[in-house]
């Protein structure tokens, strides 16, 4: 996951890819519409962003590194393009799981 999220420009292309191909997915398989698709997707991750956001956080512990004004509970190493391509993986997982359930429910 590490070489996934090595840059910002390789971690954008990597969630761009991977959520193309899930939203190919729903398009393909479950007949949905391009924008139905990209809209439910767009929903999914972002609740799931807020969702994974707190995961393995640790504040700053080290007082040479804190700043005057700087929110002690704020994350020493938040490694943000590593949990975007998470959000992105569990989304796409969300999106496929919610596309199988909807005919069952009659949606």
């Amino acid at each position: 996951m590490h070489a996934l999220a090595r840059t910002t420009p390789r971690t954008l292309a990597t969630v761009v890819a991977l959520a193309a191909a899930f939203i190919a997915v729903a398009v393909g398989l479950f007949k949905l519409t391009v924008g139905g698709a990209i809209a439910l997707y767009f929903v999914l991750w972002w609740t799931l962003l807020f969702a994974i956001l707190p995961l393995r956080n640790q504040p700053e512990t080290r007082a040479e590194r804190i700043v005057p004004g700087q929110d002690l509970g704020a994350p020493a190493l938040p490694r943000m393009r590593e949990k975007a391509v998470w959000t992105t993986l569990f989304a796409g997982a969300a999106l496929l799981a919610a596309l199988a359930v909807f005919p069952l429910a009659g949606l």
